[in-house]
């Protein structure tokens, strides 16, 4: 919850701050696995690093586009909802790389959430093309821009999708190792950043411009913009640290269930709190994703075992 907070707060003051928020965060991640993970260089992977350079790939390109498509007039609860389909991805690249087959309940949880995805996907559009603020000339350069921020969600959707498979296969060979994935993930794209090396200068200097702010407690006066980033990197660094410990140590029914539930209750706080556009429609797409994802994870098979139990507990006198 504070991660889509400080993410917001960034973000409502500079749109365009997405390659400064990624880096530091891969950042402060490698920093911190090189020093407790890697043993300052001297541990060896359990995992040949070829792998984990293809990995690397696939999870910068993922985490650069997530985040510059929001600054392609794509509004955060679309974002997130739209990242909600990666079920949807999951499966398709699952039939067609892997030769699975699922169950007819799975492929309508999947109807399900790609009929929740396009709902909100097309109430997003009107909101957009409607803009009273905006001629019709500058609406429709809005609306290109949009379509091209759903392009690049769309193309992360699928990369993710395709990661993971190639995740499972890399952990199914040489066993799971989440704190070496995790510090190999972030720490082999830094010199990738050297492309986007102007654009994070260019916000390091606006942050360093912004007002300034007093950290309770410590009482270090610093620009209120470095403290949301310095915010937003831990609380990113503890939600990622916990889901690939969750990989490891829990079942992929949990960790899915996890995961969704988090998206679902970030998706209802950033409407709440940061009063967001969201019509009825778009509470209907929602609900389909988040039903549409419960029955993929079959949450309900679980329950059912759990209310009959209960229903057959000896009464009291």
């Amino acid at each position: 919850m504070a991660l889509l907070v400080f993410l917001l707060d960034i973000c409502r003051q500079f749109p365009g701050c997405g390659n400064i928020v990624t880096f530091s965060q891969f950042l402060f991640i490698a920093v911190e696995g090189f020093i407790f993970e890697a043993n300052f260089g001297r541990k060896r992977p359990a995992i040949p690093i070829r792998y984990y350079l293809i990995m690397v790939a696939m999870f910068f390109t993922v985490s650069v586009v997530n985040n510059y498509a929001l600054n392609l007039n794509i509004a955060m609860p679309l974002h997130m909802i739209f990242r909600s389909g990666s079920l949807i991805a999951s499966m398709a690249l699952g039939v067609i790389i892997l030769k699975k087959r699922y169950s007819i309940s799975k492929y309508t949880s999947i109807a399900l959430v790609s009929v929740g995805i396009f709902t909100c996907t097309f109430m997003s559009a009107k909101q957009v093309a409607s803009d009273s603020s905006l001629n019709e000339e500058d609406g429709l350069r809005a609306f290109m821009w949009w379509m091209l921020g759903i392009g690049a969600l769309t193309f992360a959707l699928l990369m993710s999708a395709r990661m993971g498979i190639f995740q499972e296969m890399l952990y199914k060979q040489f066993g799971k190792h989440s704190k070496e994935a995790l510090f190999y993930n972030h720490a082999l794209p830094l010199p990738g950043f050297l492309l986007l090396a102007p654009n994070i200068y260019h916000h390091a200097v606006l942050f360093s411009q912004s007002e300034p702010f007093q950290v309770p407690v410590i009482g270090l006066t610093l620009p209120i913009m470095w403290f949301y980033l310095l915010m937003n990197v831990i609380t990113q660094y503890v939600c990622i640290r916990g889901v690939f410990i969750l990989t490891t140590e829990c079942t992929s029914l949990t960790v899915t269930l996890v995961v969704t539930l988090r998206k679902f209750v970030s998706l209802i706080f950033s409407i709440l709190y940061f009063r967001n556009p969201f019509t009825a429609w778009h509470w209907l797409g929602t609900f389909f994703v988040f039903v549409g994802t419960l029955m993929y994870t079959e949450v309900w098979n679980s329950l059912g075992p759990l209310l009959a139990r209960w229903r057959k507990r000896p009464k009291q006198e």
